[in-house]
């Protein structure tokens, strides 16, 4: 059975926890989530389309038909009819396979594992290599972290993809690492909210989220994101919330390290790093008790964070990129842990309403 709220309920409910902070509603925020982003395990599938057809004929409206097949629980495979389109521009032009959108009909969805999906963002190596693959691995383990931290994150599932690239009569076969990104659609019905699409400065952002988020893209070492522009990041609204910041699309991070990662230029502000390993916070000054009180609960999740990771140790093609990423995780703790060194890395570096 669907846990439907009803609009008594509703007014109940916020009348109820009006007074609480963000982070204390958090506890009762989350609500549903589709079966496909319930299990944590690798889901096989298999891809069938020419990908230098989709870079050249497909945007943001125009899609190609194609069918993709995925292993059941039972060991059997399902095919479903879907449409792809070709996405991020930087990685169209520059990558080994270009990342893809994926539209599902309802009627083509109904009574399977993606029953109520209709958009699925799929993020593929850029390299195809080993290290490319670890990237990826890298990528999902960042969303995975978020989700610990805050119920307003986009829910992922990874791939083990058997992907054939369509050239004329011919095909060639990868097998890569993958795996998907729940709709902001979705996200906001798990919620009870709606999404946002016009720009709300950080400042008019809800307290707590937008601090979490800030340090959150501290931890990964991202400066590919702005808030105020939605830029690799969404705006969902929840009644009797400010606007949540909901971030996305982590390649370009410390955390990945990719060989092709650059500084982020937001709005041709030039950022005062070369390098995307070295960490800069990029807060507002808001509440100093609003930002204990989130560095406390990232220090809390400590544990489970790393925890994490260490779940995904032998699942890595080389040791040394899960160390390096291990080690660049710890280091983030190691900044929270040192009064000193917070204060100097985090609250000297707010900024203000400029």
């Amino acid at each position: 059975m669907k846990n439907r709220l009803t609009p008594l309920f509703y007014l109940l409910f916020f009348g109820l926890f009006a007074g609480l902070s963000a982070q204390e509603t958090q506890s009762v925020a989350e609500r549903e989530t589709t079966p496909l982003f319930a299990d944590e395990g690798a889901l096989p599938v298999r891809l069938n389309y020419s990908n230098t057809e989709m870079k050249r004929k497909t945007n943001d409206s125009t899609y190609l038909n194609s069918v993709m097949q995925y292993q059941k629980a039972d060991g059997n495979w399902d095919s479903m009819e879907i449409r792809v389109r070709a996405r991020g521009n930087w990685r169209m032009k520059n990558c080994f396979l270009t990342p893809v959108k994926i539209r599902i009909r309802k009627a083509a969805a109904k009574g399977t594992l993606f029953e109520g999906n209709k958009e699925l963002k799929v993020v593929l190596p850029c390299a195809n290599s080993d290290i490319g693959n670890d990237w990826v691995l890298k990528e999902l383990l960042a969303y995975k972290m978020y989700e610990i931290i805050t119920p307003y994150h986009f829910k992922t599932r990874r791939l083990a993809v058997a992907y054939t690239d369509q050239r004329g009569k011919k095909g060639k076969d990868y097998e890569l690492e993958g795996f998907l990104i729940e709709d902001i659609s979705r996200v906001a019905d798990r919620v009870g909210g709606k999404k946002l699409k016009r720009s709300v400065h950080p400042l008019q952002q809800e307290d707590i989220c937008s601090i979490q988020n800030d340090f959150f893209q501290f931890l990964i070492g991202n400066t590919d994101y702005s808030a105020a522009y939605q830029h690799n990041g969404k705006l969902i609204f929840v009644e009797g919330m400010k606007a949540i910041p909901v971030p996305y699309d982590f390649d370009m991070s410390g955390l990945v390290n990719a060989n092709y990662a650059v500084v982020s230029e937001i709005q041709n502000e030039k950022l005062p790093i070369s390098r995307v390993t070295q960490r800069l916070f990029r807060g507002w000054q808001r509440d100093a008790a609003l930002y204990e009180e989130t560095r406390q609960r990232y220090i809390s999740k400590k544990p489970e964070i790393m925890a994490l990771l260490n779940s995904y140790k032998s699942e890595f093609k080389s040791s040394k990129q899960f160390e390096e990423m291990q080690e660049f995780v710890a280091g983030f703790f190691e900044v929270l842990e040192d009064q000193e060194n917070y204060r100097d890395k985090i609250i000297s570096s707010l900024r203000t309403s400029k």
